[in-house]
């Protein structure tokens, strides 16, 4: 695989992980760069890491896998989203009182593992190709990372002006995605 399949490999990998992040930037009042550098984190890392793993585990593992990702992003992006729409509903017009964006890393975790496991199935491709490993995993969070922190910021942009709009709507987004996801591994 060349550098530019690599590339184009990353963004496809990244675009899950992109919208998450938008969504992310919606919910703040003004970009928070810390979280915002965490988040990107987050996601860089573990698209970084799933096809590290699919390398290691080989094509036996994602047989077992990719037979049920979609369900598992499903339930994994539904449960995020249907919280996120369960908060602003019962909230209503309640605001944060400190005026900041609260980073909630176990969410973050189970987003991170939602967006990446279709590149688990990558690094078993990798393997197969005898891939340069290091730098393909490299590629993939930095491109990934890069991503996610311009995701974050775009979605501040329009977030600080529409607030529980746009909160809700990224609750919506990621209830969306679930379901894409799952139609699309349903169909195959």
């Amino acid at each position: 695989m060349g550098i530019a399949e690599l590339i184009l490999v990353s963004l496809g990998l990244a675009m899950d992980a992109f919208s998450v992040s938008v969504c992310k930037g919606l919910s703040m009042k003004k970009v928070d760069y810390r979280g915002a550098v965490v988040t990107a984190l987050f996601f860089g890392v573990f698209q970084g890491i799933m096809p590290l793993l699919g390398y290691f585990l080989g094509s036996s593992f994602e047989q077992f896998i990719s037979s049920f990702s979609h369900w598992i992003a499903f339930i994994l992006l539904g449960f995020i989203g249907g919280k996120m729409i369960y908060e602003v509903i019962k909230d209503g017009d309640d605001e944060n009182i400190s005026g900041e964006y609260k980073l909630d890393i176990k969410e973050l975790f189970i987003l991170a593992i939602a967006t990446s496991i279709d590149a688990l199935a990558v690094g078993v491709i990798f393997a197969a190709q005898k891939t340069n490993l290091i730098l393909s995993v490299s590629v993939i969070a930095g491109i990934t990372f890069a991503v996610c922190l311009a995701g974050v910021i775009i979605g501040n942009r329009f977030g600080s002006k529409y607030e529980k709009k746009a909160e809700l709507a990224g609750g919506i987004v990621l209830v969306i995605i679930g379901v894409k996801l799952l139609v699309d591994g349903l169909v195959k």
